[in-house]
């Protein structure tokens, strides 16, 4: 296999937090940034992946870990083939973060993961989806936060408090992370 170049070096950045944390807008704005800079960039937005490579797929806990098992692997494709790759994923268990990390890392392929630690109150008045209210009305269940554990990282590579911060802040911080890594 012909290893990529220097702007050609791909990795794997997990971005795990609660659903409405900020994880798809930091990601999405990293992407731009990157891409500006001339780097081969692809988002894995974990509710877009969801309904392509993982249709029929509920939200037990074997069906999320098989979802995040599945962008996992193909995130580990495509970064150990020169590309950035931002994985958006809420990832609620330490455990599947944990295999994929190990995938990555027994692949030679760099895996950072970033925390997007905005609180469950934040998330559920920004609700960009809607399924904190749905929650609250009885008419969804298995909510990551709220009726299903979600597993904060304990030594992320990167914790960002998307709250506290703007969306460019938080983007420049995970940029300083990529520079420092030799990834950006």
């Amino acid at each position: 296999m012909v290893r990529p170049g220097a702007k050609e070096r791909g990795a794997t950045i997990w971005l795990t937090g609660l659903p409405s944390a900020g994880k798809s807008t930091i990601a999405a704005a990293t992407a731009g940034r990157l891409e500006a800079a001339g780097h081969r960039v692809e988002v894995l937005d974990g509710d877009e992946v969801r309904e392509f490579l993982s249709v029929g797929l509920g939200f037990s806990r074997a069906d999320r870990h098989t979802n995040v098992t599945r962008i996992g692997f193909v995130a580990e494709l495509l970064a150990s083939n020169g590309v950035v790759v931002l994985a958006p994923v809420i990832a609620p268990y330490a455990e599947v973060r944990e295999e994929v990390r190990r995938h990555h890392e027994s692949s030679g392929t760099p895996y950072l993961e970033v925390h997007v630690a905005t609180p469950v109150e934040v998330c559920s008045v920004r609700d960009v989806k809607g399924l904190y209210a749905k929650q609250a009305a009885g008419e969804l269940s298995e909510l990551s936060g709220v009726d299903d554990p979600y597993e904060p990282p304990a030594d992320p590579e990167l914790r960002i408090a998307a709250h506290r911060q703007s969306v460019d802040e938080s983007v420049r911080a995970l940029l300083d992370l990529l520079k420092r890594k030799g990834i950006a």
